[in-house]
């Protein structure tokens, strides 16, 4: 039969239909396809609660968004810091070079600033908006202070007014510590969604139970009989990390000198007394690469001989796997850190925490899950006289302690979850 023109013209048209019918469709698919987060994080990997920042926020959003893809857009994953990553989460994609950053802007609906001790990637914030014409973004487990947590005077008002406009601009954002989320309203910060959101480090679930189980044999420490200490100078000298490549800072250097001593005689003391007191040892152990030897110089060295028989001192660092592997076989942890402690709460494993002036108000947080007796602050006085008994308490009564600390991890991981539902919320709300 031949075709009439009648019959071209339905034909066309019924296509024409059917076009429009899959458009739709598409449209519509497209509009139901899972979310694709950009993950801005891993700063930097010479120190373990750096690192943990990451697989923090990731086993988040596995546990609560499971259906959303991930592209992480890393500062620095070497020393063995990308393995374990994909080792642990195999779907995710790592954005490292040009075009495959050019392709997750293209891709991702939705950049997530991950955990940090500032808006640390600010510009790329700002990148982020100017060249996906205003794609969403939120902000999750930042400290905002009037200074910078490595330097030695406040940050400028121009800067500081940069930072909150970008905060504004934000779909939601969650600060790890109380203070910083008084201090950027404070500042006029009028992004719709501002709460408190721990530090993503709580949710570090990274181990390495082969690494830590070797370790542990070779130097005679047995599962909960041990409590673990961590040394740390009121300024990391950099400087002294080979890879960094950074000059001598004389101002932070001569404050490390003046206060090393000061810093850390209480750390001793306590050692002192578990090991004489408990039958507990003690393992003194880095959060960072410079920390070695600052336990060494500052701790072990100056231990009397019997207390030295019951310490163990670690010459090298590791990584966040085999630490938290370490940590969970302990009964406690203190020192003068902040992201060790996190992940041993996020493990429900005593921690105690001393800070200093020099720091933000990180140190904060400890009060604001509820652990207010464990947190200690190094320029008072009075404060530090408690130290030693607060340690030797926890190695003492580890069973209550643990308690306590399985206390703050449940309500860390409530108010995480609240957050994880507010990036979900915003992510439904992209057409």
């Amino acid at each position: 039969m031949p075709h009439t023109a009648t019959t071209i013209t339905r034909r066309n048209a019924l296509a024409q239909i059917g076009l429009a019918a899959l458009t739709t469709s598409s449209l519509h698919a497209a509009s139901d396809q899972p979310k694709h987060i950009l993950l801005r994080s891993s700063w930097q990997t010479v120190n373990i609660g750096d690192i943990a920042h990451t697989p923090g926020v990731l086993h988040l959003l596995e546990e609560h968004l499971p259906e959303v893809k991930v592209t992480l857009w890393p500062s620095h994953v070497n020393n063995g810091v990308e393995e374990m990553l994909r080792a642990r989460f195999p779907k995710l994609e790592i954005a490292k070079d040009t075009p495959a950053l050019q392709r997750a802007f293209k891709e991702c609906d939705f950049l997530l600033h991950g955990s940090g001790p500032s808006l640390v990637a600010e510009r790329d914030v700002i990148k982020w908006s100017e060249r996906t014409n205003n794609k969403p973004y939120g902000v999750f487990g930042i400290t905002v202070s009037p200074k910078g947590s490595a330097s030695t005077k406040n940050t400028g008002e121009t800067k500081l007014a940069k930072t909150i406009k970008v905060l504004s601009q934000a779909q939601f954002v969650y600060f790890r510590d109380s203070h910083s989320l008084q201090f950027a309203k404070q500042q006029g910060c009028t992004s719709p969604v501002m709460d408190f959101g721990p530090d993503g480090a709580f949710a570090c679930d990274l181990r390495d139970d082969d690494k830590a189980e070797a370790f542990l044999k070779n130097n005679q420490l047995e599962k909960g009989k041990f409590l673990c200490c961590i040394p740390r100078l009121r300024y990391t000298p950099y400087w002294t990390i080979p890879s960094k490549k950074r000059p001598i800072d004389p101002v932070k250097h001569q404050r490390n000198e003046a206060m090393k001593e000061h810093d850390h005689a209480q750390l001793r003391q306590a050692i002192i007394e578990i090991t004489r007191q408990t039958p507990m040892k003690v393992l003194i152990c880095p959060e960072d690469q410079t920390q070695m030897k600052i336990g060494k110089e500052m701790l072990y060295d100056q231990l009397p001989e019997d207390v030295k028989n019951k310490t163990v001192w670690r010459p090298d660092y590791w990584l966040t796997g085999e630490a938290i592997s370490v940590y969970t076989n302990s009964v406690g942890l203190f020192g003068n850190e902040m992201h060790s402690p996190i992940m041993c709460i996020g493990h429900n494993i005593p921690a105690i925490v001393c800070r200093w002036a020099e720091q933000t108000s990180k140190g904060y947080m400890w009060q604001d899950i509820g652990l207010e007796q464990w947190l200690f602050d190094l320029d008072d006085e009075t404060q530090v006289k408690k130290i030693v008994p607060a340690v030797l308490d926890i190695a003492q009564n580890p069973a209550a302690a643990k308690k306590t600390a399985a206390k703050a991890n449940r309500y860390v991981w409530q108010r995480q979850k609240q957050a994880m539902m507010q990036l979900k919320k915003s992510l439904k709300a992209i057409k």
